[in-house]
């Protein structure tokens, strides 16, 4: 590492210092609300509970080495096709976590709508409860992929650190949705993603299915035409639940549904189909009792 690079990093110290002390806050708040509902008896599924913190501790050993450094290394190559060269200061970090969170919309929509990416990002939506730890259940294989979406960011000008660091922070804003001890929040419910709105999202009532795609701002979804209010009671889980809190299986679970159902088909195209299509396709001949 040359000295060019030692300025660099230093330089950039400060928006480090703040992705830490959010992800500590994070943490805190997750530990509290954890012992709030552990003394005053809430009801809540602990065994899942667990199953979150343990799926955690597996996605932070992961993204410290492996799974971590392969997004890295596939996007720095990328500056060298930017269009345009984009400075790092206070307003362009800004307006780089605002394109994070319109990239996060796309990709957590296309995750929704594809079932090969719905077998990792099922795993966040496959717990019965809602509570902050939640936020801790995500794919420990998702880091695998994600990297590609934050290719049309490098390809306008942005480097890949900053990329990189405005999606961290849009996930990291998420953490403190996901509870049901707060309630509606009136205007804010109507431009940002809040409790209500991301309750909504992790509905699995009919009316409450692929909607609330946002990250920070739920005004992408307005846009969109993916918007809900929260009106009836929310209930949480996968259209079809997995009943299991073995960590790993609810992150494979899916991976091995799908596989079934492709050595079911009896065409390449009809595989294929299965894989990368949609959630809810099956071959006509397909028993009816294996339709979601």
């Amino acid at each position: 590492m040359d000295f060019k690079q030692l300025t660099f990093l230093f330089e950039q110290a400060p928006i480090v210092k703040y992705v830490a002390f959010f992800f500590v806050f994070n943490l805190l708040l997750i530990s509290i609300e954890f012992l709030l509902d552990f003394f005053s008896n809430k009801k809540r599924r602990w065994k899942d509970s667990w199953a979150n913190v343990i799926i955690f501790f597996m996605n932070q050993l992961l993204d410290k080495t492996v799974v971590g450094s392969i997004g890295i290394i596939a996007l720095v190559p990328l500056q060298h096709f930017s269009l345009f060269e984009i400075p790092m200061n206070f307003w362009t970090w800004v307006l780089a976590i605002f394109v994070a969170d319109f990239t996060y919309y796309w990709m957590h929509r296309i995750e929704h709508e594809h079932r090969i990416l719905w077998a990792s990002h099922s795993v966040h939506h496959s717990s019965e409860d809602y509570n902050l730890t939640i936020a801790m259940r995500l794919s420990i294989v998702e880091g695998l992929f994600e990297w590609i979406f934050l290719i049309p960011m490098i390809i306008i000008g942005f480097t890949p650190f900053q990329a990189i660091v405005g999606l961290v922070l849009v996930a990291q804003y998420q953490t403190w949705i996901h509870t049901e001890r707060i309630g509606k929040l009136g205007w804010l419910d109507e431009v940002f993603n809040t409790p209500s709105t991301h309750r909504v999202h992790h509905g699995s009532n009919n009316k409450y299915l692929d909607k609330n795609y946002g990250g920070i701002l739920i005004l992408w979804d307005k846009l969109f035409g993916t918007f809900r209010r929260e009106e009836e009671k929310v209930i949480y889980g996968l259209t079809k639940n997995i009943k299991t809190n073995n960590p790993i299986t609810i992150n494979f679970i899916e991976y091995a549904n799908i596989y079934r159902d492709v050595k079911k088909c009896r065409t390449l195209k009809h595989k294929l189909k299965m894989i990368f299509g949609n959630l809810i396709w099956k071959p006509k001949y397909f028993n009816t009792s294996d339709k979601n």
